[in-house]
């Protein structure tokens, strides 16, 4: 079955992918409509286990509770599985309505596989990279790939700084994979975004930088003037 074809095309143009991580519960519905509504159509859904990084956030049924009206919208649902063994969650989350699934290639010994379950599912296949693995560890799946993910900071927590030999990384990544949509994670804000561009991140995360803001909705248009994002 081939990824899912709207978000391999939407995840090929630079964008601000809103991380849901650093919203407001309370009103997280609203708060996505918010950013939506001032041209995001990239919802980052951050998904730990208390595994393989320290915290618990959310699963599946949250996916699902935002589906429908992220759908409606045009936008997609970018879930970011920062867990152990992704392969055996990937069906759970893509039944839910997840667009595009990302595993970490540090947190399966079967990246291979779980690439191929991804696409199986119908869903756009992404791995990642931690600020200390190599892009090489991408090498052997590019042919699986829809996009490469890399970490501009450690896994687990929001609002850490970003890691400046990630532009580096990027870049390598870029030269690495260059037909694949690369995405940055951590620490992207108003002046990390656009040397981010430059060095090669198309899909730009970022969580407390927008929904940390007062008002998400200018925050989002700020970091996507930053970076050059549709």
């Amino acid at each position: 079955m081939p990824a899912n074809e709207t978000a391999t095309e939407l995840l090929r143009a630079t964008r601000i992918a809103p991380s849901i991580l650093s919203a407001d519960f309370a009103r997280l519905g609203a708060q996505v409509d918010e950013v939506i509504a001032a041209g995001a159509r990239v919802i980052h859904v951050d998904v730990m286990d208390g595994h393989f990084v320290p915290p618990i956030t959310m699963g599946p049924i949250v996916v699902s509770a935002l589906a429908d009206r992220v759908h409606a919208a045009g936008a997609i649902l970018d879930v970011h599985l920062m867990i152990e063994r992704p392969e055996r969650q990937v069906a759970e989350f893509a039944k839910a309505g997840a667009d595009s699934i990302t595993v970490h290639a540090e947190a399966t010994p079967h990246l291979n596989y779980a690439l191929a379950a991804i696409r199986d599912a119908g869903v756009s296949a992404a791995a990642a990279v931690n600020p200390g693995t190599p892009v090489g560890a991408l090498a052997e799946v590019g042919a699986l790939l829809d996009m490469a993910l890399c970490m501009s900071v450690n896994p687990g927590w929001g609002g850490q700084p970003f890691i400046a030999a990630s532009l580096d990384k990027l870049a390598r990544l870029r030269g690495l994979l260059p037909s694949t949509a690369i995405e940055v994670d951590g620490g992207v804000d108003a002046k990390t975004a656009g040397p981010c561009a430059e060095h090669g991140a198309g899909v730009l995360v970022a969580g407390s930088a927008i929904f940390g803001a007062k008002d998400p909705a200018a925050a989002y248009a700020a970091l996507a003037q930053a970076a050059g994002a549709v």
